[in-house]
């Protein structure tokens, strides 16, 4: 042993003067005299000490890992089964479990949550009744998203002390176990202390949680994803706000890198993507260290330096602003994904990245106030709101400004910085005149928040920037895209952004490029895509538009796209097509107008009675009457040379719009002079079309003869030019016009004929034409269940085409049968939302069509004076359109049943004999007995019951030699007359003077029977 000694203390000395004093003898053996810290378990201990001693638990985490990277494998490896080596065995152990532990939990601390996961399991296996150990692991679990396998750890321990050592686990576990649970807040990552550059915001986020949720379920799924938008859409809000949530997730660190302070790329310049790379690098606090080797001036070294430095890491990083520097951010990023697997990115670009694996998501503006939505539900009112009252104190939004708010909202597309920048100004100009100014938008939001980029602090200059990075074709498409108004189509853009420089076949390929840059928003619809600007970029591009001198060419060009469009719908419109053509004319409603408002403008007579024209049709079918007859004035109105075919067609249409919007003025001689231009026109088939529509527009005002006429000219033309479209459509005019002479023959005659050809020409607006008498035929014969089907066959079609003057009309038309079956409550459903409609769709036709059916209604239930009331409203309504006929005899019917039931037999009198005259104008045998059926009931109130049996039976005859018997639904009033007259007279006399008012058809009667048209005295 002293040889040994000796020896161990000269090696000592030769590494060391005075070394072989560390051996020292103590009692009976010998001691090493060493410090603590020149062992590695003395180390190990003082830097644990350390940890202990530090706050920060970054550096408490650093410090005991040090002291663990001391540890090369067991205590004593070798010897811990000694007996001498047992006691220092398992202190050292227990030093070294402790130390995992409390490094365990300074990474969790600062989010480390997913690898503290992975590198405890093995340990928990080996040591499964250690609960410090246990909450460790379960607390990394949770924190990685593992709820149920934390909640599982806890089951196993507590089974395996219950088994092992009957015993239950201690309070701080049964806590933890709870707090899980619970989702208790207080175990969510925090990020203060966990490695990351994000910016704390200053401002709440509004109106986000939902693309927040869709970009990390995104980055979850996918290892890059782009956010892309418009500028100012809030794309670095969005992907900030993302990564401050996943900071816990990534060991490394979420790290933001900047772009926009780079230059694009250039000739001149060093590559853009070692810079792209630099502004990465120093990010990250990453420093090449010069291992690139003698070519590390090469290009591409500085990219591969970063790939290798990346290689291990697990991180996300945050690419800000791409769109300027694309290309090489494309570059870069494709080198780093395939280089490091634990490397995730979310980039921020008006245009993608286009490299594989790329997910994109379209950040949209804010959601906008929708009508019948309360102003506070839209994310962008709330934001502007928000905002507002932050530079506004004590703004709130009430009833008052609501509506101003709204329009704002819209009037800046949503878009969150125009938003923010327009609420600034709100403490100086208030909301509504802010709203009104808003026309002029740049100027009204000439700047913005002074720590805001340069490329952010006004409009104008969001808008520059995207400007800047497109290349001259793409400025080209996109200044002349300003002219379309809510969008166009692939093929107006063709055609109006096309010349000069920009080949028609160019288009397409640029038009997408600007999609990619966020300037253009694509839609897809069920007519292929559609194409628009917000109303920024829109405003913006009309500038650029004027300052490159091309406005006036480009909207000549749009208005001849539109022009030829319109053309190429009109006949379309009347067979097969019509759907389809209906929908996209309703697309193009704000071209059109807008393409109208160019030929007035420059004086355009031709071209403007051309759209006019091939839009009258359009117009008719969707109910636009008002409009359509403005139009066509104006165009009308526009000075020079235009085709005499074109002013003749406008002429007439436009007088028969007039007719059928209300606005009857003059005689109707007045309004059959505007078929003169056709005089001197060699255009027969405008001529029997024009004939038609005017004669139709006719019926049912005043005298019907003007309106058989004109039909019937136009029935014989059609059948001369084979014009199959105009003979169906005039044949079922000339059923409405049978109906009102109750010529029912006539009626199913020519209905049955006018819906055939409808159907053959796959017209279905004509077929909803020829039905509707068919449906009232059904009707008179009391056949109710084929005339409902009719009408709901009619109402199907009418919706799905979105003719709004005939679903009113059809829904009326269900309720009059409605009110036969006695479902009154039914009918008074379908009368009011026929109501509704029409008064929506400013249709005074089907208006007064519903309400006398209300009226109808009222008056089966009793109410008289609301029944007046309605037939008082529809006076109104006739007086408003000047017409010059007499009253129809449905109404002074019912206005002489509400007398008879109030007692008031003169009055009702008075009203049926009126009714009677204008029957007998008309020649409708239904409607000469509808009036003596009144009479007869006035006759009764005033003491003369043999008159009014006479005059009952008088319409029985009237109705005989229509074919047309009251059917027992429609008795209601007779039967009431009939019941108190069986009670004056007795059943005998009261058969035998019905019988001789029957015995006379009613013109013989009445000549026979002058007396009876007067009410004794």
């Amino acid at each position: 042993m002293q040889r040994k000694v000796w020896q161990l203390r000269r090696t000592l000395e030769d590494a060391e003067p005075g070394g072989r004093e560390l051996v020292a003898r103590r009692g009976l053996g010998y001691v090493l005299l060493t410090a603590a810290d020149a062992v590695d378990a003395g180390t190990f201990a003082g830097l644990v000490e350390q940890a202990r001693a530090t706050e920060d638990p970054r550096q408490r985490a650093a410090l005991l890992a040090d002291a663990l990277a001391l540890w090369r494998g067991p205590a004593f490896a070798g010897f811990r089964d000694e007996e001498f080596a047992r006691p220092a065995v398992a202190r050292l152990d227990e030093q070294w479990l402790t130390a995992v532990e409390e490094q365990a939990e300074a990474r969790l601390a600062l989010g480390e949550h997913s690898p503290v996961a992975a590198e405890l399991t093995d340990l928990v296996r080996r040591h499964p009744l250690r609960e410090r150990l246990r909450a460790a692991h379960m607390r990394a679990l949770y924190g990685a998203g593992r709820q149920g396998d934390a909640l599982a750890g806890y089951d196993e321990l507590r089974r395996r002390l219950a088994d092992e050592q009957g015993l239950d686990p201690g309070p701080e576990l049964v806590a933890l176990q709870q707090a899980i649970l619970a989702h208790d807040p207080a175990l969510a990552p925090t990020a203060g202390n966990r490695p990351t550059n994000l910016p704390a915001e200053v401002t709440e986020l509004i109106g986000r949680t939902e693309a927040l949720a869709e970009t990390r379920a995104m980055l979850a799924a996918w290892r890059l994803v782009t956010l892309t938008g418009p500028g100012g859409v809030g794309k670095t809000r969005l992907a900030l706000a993302t990564a401050a949530q996943l900071t816990g997730l990534f060991p490394d660190g979420v790290w933001l890198a900047e772009l926009a302070g780079l230059e694009p790329p250039g000739r001149e310049r060093r590559s853009a993507q070692a810079e792209v790379a630099e502004t990465v690098a120093a990010v990250l606090g990453l420093r090449d260290q010069g291992t690139a080797g003698p070519g590390e001036d090469r290009p591409g070294a500085l990219t591969e330096w970063l790939a290798a430095a990346l290689r291990d890491k697990r991180l996300l990083l945050v690419l800000d602003n791409c769109e300027h520097v694309v290309e090489p951010v494309a570059e870069l990023i494709g080198l780093l994904l395939r280089s490091a697997p634990g490397l995730r990115v979310l980039a921020t670009s008006q245009e993608p990245l286009g490299i594989a694996g790329e997910q994109m998501l379209s950040v949209p503006p804010l959601e906008l106030p929708t009508t019948g939505q309360a102003p506070h539900e839209s994310a962008a009112v709330r934001l502007f709101v928000t905002r507002a009252a932050a530079a506004a104190p004590g703004f709130t939004l009430d009833d008052g400004n609501a509506h101003a708010v709204a329009a704002i909202c819209r009037r800046l597309d949503g878009i969150p910085l125009a938003l923010e920048m327009a609420a600034t100004r709100v403490r100086a100009l208030g909301v509504a005149e802010l709203a009104t100014r808003l026309d002029d938008r740049f100027h009204v939001l000439g700047s913005g928040a002074r720590d805001a980029p340069p490329r952010q602090r006004t409009l104008r200059a969001v808008i520059d920037w995207s400007w800047a990075l497109l290349a001259e074709p793409e400025r080209t498409v996109l200044r002349r895209l300003a002219v379309h108004s809510d969008g166009c189509t692939l093929a107006a853009a063709e055609d109006v952004c096309s010349g000069d420089a920009i080949a028609r076949a160019d288009v397409v390929e640029l038009l997408a490029r600007l999609v990619d840059c966020s300037l253009v928003v694509m839609a897809e619809t069920a007519d292929g895509p559609r194409y628009r600007l917000l109303e920024s970029v829109l405003a913006y591009c009309l500038e650029r538009l004027e300052d490159a001198a091309e406005f006036g060419r480009v909207r000549s060009q749009h208005l001849d796209h539109y022009m030829r469009l319109a053309e190429q719908a009109d006949p379309q419109l009347r067979g097969p097509g019509q759907r389809t053509w209906l929908r996209r004319l309703d697309a193009e409603t704000a071209n059109m107008r807008g393409a109208f408002d160019t030929a007035v403008r420059i004086g355009d007579a031709e071209r403007a009675l051309r759209l006019a024209n091939a839009l009258t049709w359009y117009w008719f079918l969707r109910g636009r009457r008002g409009p359509a007859r403005r139009t066509l004035t104006i165009a009308l109105e526009v000075p020079g040379p235009a085709p005499a075919a074109a002013r003749a067609r406008a002429t007439a249409w436009r007088a028969a719009i007039t007719l059928q919007s209300g606005a009857f003025a003059g005689t109707i001689a007045e309004h059959l002079a505007a078929l003169a231009p056709y005089a001197d026109v060699d255009d027969p088939a405008g001529r029997a079309r024009a004939e038609w529509f005017l004669g139709t527009s006719l019926y049912g005002i005043g005298d019907l003869t003007p309106s058989e006429d004109l039909v019937d000219r136009a029935l014989t033309s059609s059948r001369l030019l084979g014009d199959r479209w105009l003979t169906a459509a005039a044949l079922s005019s000339r059923a409405f016009q049978a109906k009102l002479h109750g010529d029912f023959a006539a009626l199913r005659r020519d209905g049955e004929q006018s819906l055939a050809v409808f159907t053959e020409l796959g017209d279905q607006w004509g077929r909803l034409q020829a039905m509707v008498p068919l449906a009232t035929l059904a009707e008179i014969e009391g056949n109710y269940e084929t005339a409902t089907g009719l009408y709901q066959a009619g109402l199907r079609v009418a919706e799905e085409l979105q003719l709004w003057p005939e679903v009113s009309f059809q829904l009326t038309g269900a309720g009059r049968i409605a009110i036969l079956t006695g479902d009154l409550e039914r009918a008074h459903d379908l009368h009011e939302r026929a109501r509704k409609v029409s008064i929506q769709q400013s249709d005074r036709f089907g208006e007064q069509f519903a309400v006398v059916g209300l009226a109808l209604i009222a008056r089966r239930k009793g109410e008289l004076d609301t029944a007046e009331s309605h037939i008082e409203h529809v006076l109104e309504l006739h007086r408003q359109r000047g017409y010059e006929s007499a009253l129809p005899a449905l109404l002074l019917a019912e206005l002489g049943f509400i007398a008879e039931q109030r007692g008031d037999a003169e009055s009702a009198w008075r009203l049926h004999v009126q009714g009677l005259t204008t029957a007998q104008a008309t020649g409708d045998p239904r409607a000469i007995a509808l009036a003596l059926e009144g009479m007869a009931g006035a006759q009764t109130l005033a003491g003369h019951p043999q008159r009014a049996a006479r005059l009952l039976g008088a319409a029985v005859a009237a109705r005989a030699s229509a074919g047309a018997p009251l059917p027992p639904a429609e008795r209601g009033d007779v039967t009431r007359i009939t019941t108190r007259l069986r009670a004056e007279l007795g059943n005998e006399d009261f058969a035998a003077e019905h019988l001789r008012g029957t015995e006379l058809l009613p013109d013989g009667y009445l000549a026979s029977s002058p007396d009876e048209l007067r009410l004794p005295t």
